[in-house]
């Protein structure tokens, strides 16, 4: 089967990036990324691009100021590259309505925390932890979901939970669930590479390689 063409979309350090060209470079997953898209300009995420020879591109309000040009250079991008998956790695940023009906179903993005709980609207970084343990909840976790027209509604691909601590505080907390971001997230995409993700209304069956012909 042919590697298959990622886009991973970033806006900061790009920690969840590094962890899916590791996982490529070694051959652990089907797929090659084409490209890195950042909204920010100075985002570390495309240094590491770089660093790997991956091409990157910054198409954000400073090079494309109005809402409807930077959509289309994204498409634009995105259908040059012939890209079969879209990664959203980070990115503080809500895709046009356009995007996801082009790519209906070929979205992924990771979300820190077990949705639906603290998710939706405001609720990214940091906000989601302060969120968690303002709340006392005894768990959080992290979230791999596809992408739909709402703020973190799309079907969920996989989960996995982290026990809140008494004394954790945001940073630490922060770093337990990024932990298991990498996990998830690396899962996640091999798993469309291998064609092994089926979305039925709003659940994903996860087909074992027998299932794959």
């Amino acid at each position: 089967m042919q590697p298959l063409k990622i886009a991973v979309l970033v806006s900061g350090r790009g920690s969840n990036l590094q962890t899916l060209i590791d996982n490529i470079e070694k051959t652990e997953i089907n797929g090659k990324i084409e490209i890195v898209v950042s909204n920010k300009k100075d985002a570390y995420a495309l240094e590491r691009a770089k660093n790997h020879g991956i091409e990157g591109v910054y198409i954000g309000k400073g090079n494309y100021p109005e809402n409807d040009k930077r959509n289309d250079k994204l498409i634009e991008v995105l259908k040059a590259k012939k890209i079969d998956l879209i990664v959203l790695a980070g990115y503080m940023s809500i895709l046009d309505r356009k995007i996801i009906e082009l790519f209906r179903n070929r979205i992924i993005n990771i979300h820190p925390s077990l949705i639906p709980s603290f998710c939706g609207k405001g609720f990214y970084g940091s906000k989601v932890h302060k969120a968690v343990l303002d709340y006392g909840v005894k768990l959080s976790g992290a979230t791999v979901h596809f992408v739909d027209e709402g703020t973190d509604t799309g079907p969920v691909i996989l989960q996995k939970a982290v026990e809140v601590d008494f004394d954790d505080t945001v940073d630490t907390l922060a770093a337990k669930v990024l932990k298991i971001e990498h996990e998830l997230l690396a899962l996640a995409v091999k798993l469309f590479c291998e064609d092994r993700l089926e979305v039925v209304g709003r659940k994903v069956k996860i087909k074992s390689s027998s299932d794959i012909s």
